[in-house]
């Protein structure tokens, strides 16, 4: 595996997100790289997902340690898009650089993909 430093692009309009998932190339500074979920064995709505699909999502994208406590919680798809940016940093236990990550770069970009799809 290689690893290279980039900036994670700020993003104003969350219609500029990926559709799919997000997974991270850089696991120590965020950046983000998009990979199609249902090639992983989950399925593609986050709603749907399993307590396990949670788990090995946050495993695949950068954190191991953290996604024990998302299996701890026994939280599912519908759990997770329920999350408030207070749950991640203080529900879960987390240290609060990877649980702001979590929030910023994963949880917030999936409700909100979610939403979107949800209203078509």
């Amino acid at each position: 595996m290689y690893v290279y430093m980039r900036k994670v692009p700020d993003v104003k309009d969350p219609s500029d997100l990926p559709m799919l998932s997000i997974d991270m190339d850089n696991k120590e500074n965020g950046s983000l790289h998009t990979e199609n979920l249902v090639e992983n064995g989950r399925p593609p709505d986050p709603a749907d997902w399993a307590v396990t699909d949670v788990v090995n999502y946050f495993r695949t994208v950068g954190f191991e340690e953290q996604a024990n406590a998302f299996q701890e919680q026994e939280i599912d798809g519908k759990s997770l898009l329920l999350m408030t940016r207070n749950d991640v940093l203080t529900g879960l236990s987390l240290k609060l650089g990877p649980a702001l990550k979590i929030y910023e770069y994963h949880v917030k970009p999936l409700q909100t993909q979610h939403l979107k799809n949800s209203s078509l």
